[in-house]
């Protein structure tokens, strides 16, 4: 898996030694439940996740390079993974971070990075960002990344035993070319 970089950000494959790093900011209950997972209860249980789920393919631990320290996650979701049917080209992003981080811009600089591999590594010609109504923070990030709104689903559960709203945000290859010859 690639190793990718920002300006203050490394994405890098998950490692077990980062269970204590990951503990730290998922046993927060203002970080899980917002994405749809219970708050870690344990080293031990973030030590089982670091193997089960952040394990897959094209999920990267969020090291702030500042610090050397895994402040959060980001993953690309391919078909048959991910809160969406997907067609061969598309790709679900996912993205939680420590309470400490937020409103730092962080997320939207990983996500942009994200973006260029899904358009340009992986092939994709459409992306999309999925979060609960009601969370104003990853409903930002997908606006100050060009992702414009498609719908609302219901979800019928999510690991917390809720049953919520998702709005769904998308961003062709198209747009994000033209975003990107704008910024230039």
């Amino acid at each position: 898996m690639a190793r990718l970089e920002t300006e203050r950000l490394m994405l890098r494959p998950w490692q077990k030694e980062d269970a204590d790093d990951l503990f730290r900011y998922a046993s927060d209950p203002m970080v899980g439940p917002s994405a749809g997972w219970l708050p870690h209860q344990n080293r031990e249980e973030s030590r089982r996740i670091i193997e089960t789920v952040l394990s897959a393919e094209e999920t990267y631990a969020l090291v702030f390079k500042q610090t050397g320290e895994v402040i959060g996650s980001v993953g690309i979701m391919l078909p048959g993974r991910g809160n969406l049917p997907m067609e061969k080209g598309e790709a679900e992003l996912g993205y939680w971070i420590g309470k400490p981080f937020w409103g730092q811009g962080l997320v939207p600089e990983a996500v942009q990075v994200l973006l260029s591999r899904c358009f340009s590594g992986l092939g994709c010609q459409k992306v999309y960002i999925v979060y609960f109504s009601g969370n104003h923070k990853s409903k930002r990030v997908s606006e100050k990344c060009g992702f414009l709104f498609e719908r609302t689903q219901e979800r019928e559960q999510d690991a917390v035993g809720c049953k919520r709203v998702e709005c769904v945000t998308s961003l062709s290859k198209e747009n994000w070319e033209r975003k990107n010859k704008t910024a230039k």
